[in-house]
């Protein structure tokens, strides 16, 4: 029996950065507790700008201009001046270096920006984006899908809010299999080396072309698991001051050891947006797209092995059936480290237990002083809870140790169902408050793109 058109897409959706917020028992440690555990308040979005396409995150130039860039998927780089005026000229346009994007849904194109920590004396800063594909591909007959690429680039001598288009230097080009699960967050921590987090390689259970064997014989594949054929599956470390073209810190978890010595954390499907904690322990949090049934943010560990594709979540995965959770798995992997569980679950919005979301965006934790309540509190959402409905939504949970962490829903005064758009992305400025960039359309087009500030109520 032929299936409808509207089916197929879902299905190509569901495969990509979509999946995962529930309403069941185990993965919550349930929504009435956490509803009860923390206290409503009284919140809204105040819109900042738009006229944006398909804006999926905010970087604050750390350089005490109070400007902040947005990342617009389409290839261009925007300012917010301090004022909260979007500039009419791109900081910086790659568009014509880019794979050409579908309009209808792509999970590629500019995915990252991270300012040289020193950006206000050297002017640097670095890029994660889709190219077009090399020649040759992961398998006898079959192309590469795209080229993903990390570049350097430096500010105008001329112009500070323009970037020198010419200055682009390559430091790491990946071919890349599949369009989807790009991840695509780009960060530095405080020491100064930069984060880069990488898609299993795409299609879904993390097999086919471009994907590995690897040590867990009930799945087949893949590379979360493979931590020596390719740098799929994980967050990178590396250090942009040093080396050609990079390189390696020290104390990188595989230096010196069977392992790609870029590799930081693996075990993930697609991570699409990290972000470091601003204060306390400076805790990395990474939200990982599920597939079938559960969305995942943990929290990330030098070395650590996130459990991807021997576990969905907190749960034994089944590439024989990625909608069927297995009775048992593994708990730890081939080299005898443990698979390391998440600290918020929710369940896709194809989960037969019930769910809402297509796929979790990790957020930030709130470090700034307008919402005294929220501080130290997790601010995360979903991209929407159907693939087809803009009607994405925001979240807040208490960070508190060990095991799964309570959280709710952020009751907005001006938006009381949900957001009304789809969730794209986060972004944070130098004072520690947390801004949302959001777009009426599934793809990278038109210009209903926007960004918000969450703020107190009126």
């Amino acid at each position: 029996m032929k299936r409808p058109k509207a089916f197929l897409l879902v299905l190509v959706l569901v495969a990509f950065i979509l999946p995962n917020c529930k309403k069941s028992d185990t993965s919550l440690q349930s929504e009435a507790t956490a509803s009860k555990s923390l206290t409503k308040r009284s919140v809204d979005l105040e819109l900042v700008t738009g006229n944006l396409s398909s804006p999926i995150g905010l970087v604050a130039f750390p350089d005490n201009s109070g400007r902040l860039a947005v990342i617009d998927q389409t290839g261009k780089i925007r300012i917010i001046s301090s004022a909260g005026t979007l500039m009419p000229d791109p900081y910086l346009d790659i568009t014509s270096k880019m794979v050409t994007l579908s309009p209808g849904y792509d999970e590629r194109g500019l995915l990252g920006l991270a300012f040289h920590p020193d950006y206000s004396s050297n002017g640097r800063f670095f890029i994660y984006y889709n190219a077009p594909r090399r020649s040759g591909g992961p398998a006898p007959g079959v192309n590469w899908n795209n080229l993903s690429v990390i570049a350097e680039y430096h500010v105008s001598a001329a112009n500070a809010n323009m970037a020198d288009p010419d200055s682009e230097r390559r430091l790491l080009e990946i071919d890349d299999p599949q369009s989807n699960h790009n991840g695509g967050t780009i960060a530095f921590d405080r020491a100064g080396y930069l984060y880069i987090a990488i898609g299993d390689g795409g299609g879904a259970n993390d097999v086919g072309n471009g994907h590995v064997p690897d040590w867990y014989p009930v799945n087949a594949g893949g590379n979360g698991q493979d931590i020596e054929a390719n740098l799929f599956g994980n967050i990178l470390r590396i250090d942009v001051d040093h080396g050609n073209p990079y390189g390696i810190p020290a104390d990188n978890p595989f230096v010196n050891k069977p392992g790609r010595d870029e590799i930081y954390a693996y075990g993930f499907r697609n991570p699409f947006r990290f972000s470091f904690d601003m204060s306390g322990n400076r805790d990395l949090y990474a939200g990982d797209a599920g597939q079938l049934l559960f969305e995942e943010v943990s929290i990330v560990k030098k070395g650590g092995n996130y459990g991807w594709n021997v576990k969905e979540g907190t749960h034994c995965f089944s590439t024989a059936n990625s909608l069927q959770v297995l009775p048992d798995c593994p708990s730890v992997d081939n080299l005898g480290n443990p698979l390391i569980d998440p600290v918020i679950e929710l369940n896709n919005w194809q989960n037969p237990a019930g769910g809402k979301a297509t796929t979790i965006i990790g957020g930030n934790v709130y470090r700034g002083n307008s919402i005294p309540g929220f501080n130290g509190k997790y601010i995360f959402g979903t991209f929407s809870q159907v693939p087809t409905i803009a009607n994405g939504e925001l979240f807040i949970a208490h960070p508190s140790g060990p095991g799964l962490w309570n959280y709710e829903e952020v009751s907005l005064k001006s938006f009381p169902n949900d957001l009304g758009q789809y969730l794209k992305g986060f972004g944070q400025d130098l004072q520690g408050e947390i801004y949302l960039t959001t777009s009426s359309l599934l793809g990278p087009t038109g210009s209903t793109g926007k960004v918000f500030k969450l703020v107190p109520a009126e």
